[in-house]
């Protein structure tokens, strides 16, 4: 872990839950909320803007470090709303939020 780069902020969470509205796996309205890698920090993922989506408990559990497409279609969730809205969304909130320049000495 301590060498994966974890550049999510504090206001980017907010937004990124904000957007979505609820768990972006099942749309299901969840008061607590957790950060949930798209692609899981097992399979190379980190805590960035464009990987983390908030997913309720039950979700994040169940896909543990599983590859999202075919987690989603074993649970027979819809994958190609997940994946447009994951695009739009994370388009939107690049945009808002530029990356900062890298400071590699």
């Amino acid at each position: 872990m301590a060498r994966v780069v974890n550049d999510l902020t504090d206001a980017q969470w907010d937004a990124l839950k904000a957007a979505w509205g609820g768990c972006a796996y099942c749309t299901a309205p969840a008061a607590a909320l957790q950060k949930d890698c798209v692609q899981a920090i097992s399979r190379g993922g980190r805590y960035t803007l464009g990987n983390v989506v908030p997913a309720c408990g039950s979700c994040n559990a169940s896909k543990c470090n599983a590859e999202v497409t075919g987690w989603l279609r074993r649970k027979k969730l819809d994958e190609r709303t997940f994946l447009v809205r994951h695009y739009e969304i994370s388009a939107e909130l690049t945009t808002r939020f530029p990356a900062e320049p890298s400071t590699v000495d």
